[in-house]
């Protein structure tokens, strides 16, 4: 009876820790600091804080229909009806998104960036991985339309979380955008969390998978088996662009070309030959530029 009770504590203690270590990871990721962005965007070329501060900026506070505040910043410059919103990564924020907001200024578009929730300036008490978060961009969405009209020309473009974020909104019901660009999305969470367990801890899935799922859907109240842009890209109908650095070691391209093929009508792929994880605009500055270029020659 003792040998029995020791070994049930000691399987109990494993549940908790497990369940606990991983999704405590999960749910409040930590964060960089907005000089550590600014630090790293400027040494790269993408970030002046001169330039920057020289655009003329309409800041927004929007609430969440989870009853938080979303923050972000519209910049118009030109008297079009073409919009980008920009959909930042996990751990950075909006500041991170200035290089793809000159890239689109650049191209004649305004643009709209915003903190995810839990991150930058933006409410909300965890990271979700999509989850919350295309419920939010969903809002950012429906104040840019009441804001300058419905008669928009609308694009949406995510970097890693953020793609997955626009994903999984563009599969919703209201698929609320003319089209989509994706760089170097997950295909499927649970797949992405298996793969860094073998990555980062050496251990396989199976010993971590079962406890953190039931973990994450009682303390945060979502499935880590349905945040899945290779589900929600079946009922995307407009058209998406996919990008993926072939050597990115964080999120394979695989699951790129698993979302492209899944994808039916109008879609893009491309592999940029450099970069790590995130990184595909900048190592391939040129080729981005032009892919996003024949993507739009394509589509508009």
């Amino acid at each position: 009876m003792k040998k029995l009770l020791i070994g049930l504590f000691i399987v109990l203690s494993y549940i908790f820790i497990v369940g606990f270590f991983f999704t405590n990871r999960m749910m409040y990721i930590k964060k960089k600091t907005d000089e550590e962005i600014i630090k790293r965007e400027t040494t790269l070329g993408f970030y002046n804080q001169n330039d920057y501060d020289a655009l003329e900026k309409k800041f927004f506070t929007i609430r969440s229909s989870f009853g938080y505040s979303i923050k972000g910043t519209l910049v118009a410059p030109y008297e079009t009806n073409r919009y980008i919103i920009i959909c930042h990564g996990v751990t950075v924020n909006r500041l991170n998104s200035v290089k793809y907001m000159n890239l689109f200024l650049e191209k004649g578009w305004n643009v709209v960036i915003y903190d995810h929730r839990r991150h930058g300036e933006s409410g909300g008490k965890t990271t979700s991985y999509g989850h919350y978060e295309k419920f939010d961009l969903q809002a950012v969405v429906h104040w840019l339309k009441k804001e300058v009209g419905d008669s928009i020309i609308l694009g949406i473009h995510g970097e890693s979380m953020g793609a997955v974020t626009t994903l999984l909104y563009a599969g919703m019901v209201e698929d609320g955008a003319d089209f989509y660009i994706a760089d170097c999305p997950f295909s499927e969470l649970e797949a992405q969390l298996s793969y860094r367990l073998k990555v980062e801890f050496k251990l396989p899935s199976v010993l971590v998978m079962p406890i953190a799922k039931p973990f994450v859907q009682l303390r945060d109240r979502y499935s880590i088996k349905g945040v899945s842009p290779l589900k929600a890209v079946s009922n995307i109908r407009n058209p998406v662009l996919f990008i993926h650095s072939k050597d990115d070691d964080y999120i394979p391209a695989e699951m790129s070309k698993q979302l492209f093929q899944q994808k039916k009508g109008p879609k893009k792929l491309f592999i940029a030959e450099k970069g790590s994880h995130a990184m595909s605009y900048a190592e391939n500055r040129k080729e981005y530029s032009n892919v996003i270029d024949e993507f739009f020659a394509d589509i508009l």
